[in-house]
């Protein structure tokens, strides 16, 4: 037996507040399929949101979960961080079960992408919540007849309490592209220590990722996705972020689920899907 989850707004704009038995929480917005707010089974807000956020339409939002699609960063000729995240998605399901809440939101090509993006697409978010356990999952078909190529991530925030000590395990033997520096390296200690401004993208991530961040313990999991990507601005460039307040780098790590170095390329009629799972642990 299923409840129907009603849209209601947040911030004034069109939003999903999702509830599983058990006390998990999230907020969805229409607005970009833009997750704000995850609050696990008996425990605290675990995603970072800047208070300076613009909540506006055609807006990005600095925080929760950006859906980065079809282009990733300025890797491309589109806007940065492709359109998605600032186009207005439409409500597909929603709905609270026994064990757990679902949405699921599309989005598919209109004159305006097109103009930018010549492709027919229906790309899909589905977010699940149950327990201690957090599901995105991000899907794109193919709806034309011609191949498309598509660079995308799941932009995760997480919240932090003690950047000093926060570290990320997992990503020992993994080589990566470092933005910041411009040059390519190997992770040779099993522990990333955030240390200034830190922006890679490691590649072939297989393997499960854990945040470190004081007594808390955040297992990081993707499916589909082949990139991981470690984003946090640092004090220089996270102060001047006019979305971002003073100080607001200290409290966010950036984990991100991407797939950024080999582009996905799909025929027509094709679906590619990615997956992230976040459980506190």
């Amino acid at each position: 037996m299923t409840t129907p989850i009603a849209i209601t707004r947040h911030q004034g704009l069109e939003a999903l507040e999702l509830r599983a038995p058990g006390g998990a929480r999230a907020t969805l917005l229409l607005h970009g399929a833009h997750l704000v707010s995850w609050v696990p089974a008996g425990a605290d807000e675990q995603l970072f949101l800047s208070p300076k956020s613009a909540f506006a339409t055609g807006q990005a939002i600095r925080g929760g979960v950006p859906v980065i699609f079809p282009q990733f960063a300025t890797r491309g000729p589109l806007q940065r961080h492709g359109f998605a995240r600032g186009k207005p998605w439409q409500l597909v399901s929603a709905e609270s079960g026994k064990e757990d809440a679902l949405a699921v939101l599309r989005l598919s090509d209109d004159n305006a992408t097109r103009m930018v993006w010549p492709h027919a697409f229906e790309a899909e978010i589905s977010i699940r919540i149950a327990g201690r356990a957090l599901q995105i999952e991000l899907a794109c078909e193919n709806k034309g007849d011609a191949p498309l190529s598509f660079t995308a991530a799941l932009h995760t925030y997480l919240r932090l309490t003690q950047i000093m000590s926060a570290s990320v395990q997992g990503l020992s033997g993994l080589a990566y592209w470092d933005s910041a520096a411009e040059r390519a390296g190997t992770q040779h200690e099993d522990l990333l220590r955030l240390d200034g401004e830190m922006d890679r993208i490691y590649q072939d991530a297989r393997h499960d990722l854990t945040l470190r961040d004081g007594d808390r313990r955040v297992a990081i999991r993707q499916q589909g996705f082949t990139d991981a990507v470690i984003w946090n601005p640092g004090q220089e460039k996270g102060d001047a972020l006019a979305d971002m307040p003073e100080g607001g780098w200290k409290q966010m790590l950036c984990v991100e689920a991407a797939q950024v170095l080999k582009p996905i390329e799909l025929p027509p009629g094709e679906t590619w899907a990615g997956m992230q799972t976040l459980e506190l642990l």
